[in-house]
């Protein structure tokens, strides 16, 4: 097991089967939190939410979009059985006790979204001898900038003062989902060779 993508080729290009098998895990997630910030912002009535949910909305299409565009793809068979428990990972899962269901449906979109941003980094995987202009490294690159910015926005979304009494089931959401997106992560990188480290 290595901490890191490869080997690389002779152009020094990540495996096209690894390339393959992180850019659908991605491209699942972040078109999952995509769908769901769309369902969310045409329910949501609160307009400092509305404006949040838009710009993040737009955020994870551009990742979509860009893995697609960059990644060499290549045929992977398990990717039959991976995805159907992928996409059910990432299905809404509102915490309880919170009597607003649209707010509780926010809440959950903003907990995964602090998951995949937090604990997930994409560009940490990518070894040093990486070119600096190969596009799925460039791709990985830009999501991991962006992530970070991003989950500052999420953090601003759980901590709002509205929350305040809903703190507890806000907090079980949040480390829920950190623990269920580690856990989707490292089983996809084991599959392709890879372990997670310290820095990933």
């Amino acid at each position: 097991m290595s901490v890191f993508l490869g080997p690389l080729d002779a152009t020094g290009r990540v495996p096209p089967r690894q390339q393959t098998r992180v850019a659908a895990f991605l491209v699942s997630c972040h078109g999952a939190m995509a769908r769901q910030l769309a369902i969310a912002l045409a329910l949501q009535t609160n307009a400092a939410w509305q404006t949040e949910l838009n710009t993040q909305l737009y955020r994870e299409s551009e990742f979509v979009s860009l893995l697609v565009r960059a990644t060499s793809w290549t045929p992977d068979p398990e990717l039959m059985f991976l995805l159907p428990s992928w996409e059910a990972a990432w299905l809404p899962r509102p915490p309880d006790g919170i009597p607003d269901r649209v707010q509780a449906l926010t809440i959950d979109i903003a907990a995964l979204g602090h998951a995949l941003h937090g604990a997930i980094r994409p560009a940490a995987l990518l070894p040093d001898s990486t070119p600096l202009q190969d596009p799925f490294a460039l791709a990985l690159r830009r999501i991991e900038l962006e992530s970070n910015r991003l989950i500052q926005a999420q953090i601003l979304i759980l901590k709002r003062a509205d929350l305040l009494p809903f703190r507890n089931a806000v907090n079980a959401a949040v480390e829920s989902r950190h623990a269920q997106v580690r856990r989707l992560w490292d089983d996809m990188l084991s599959g392709i060779g890879v372990e997670r480290g310290i820095d990933q």
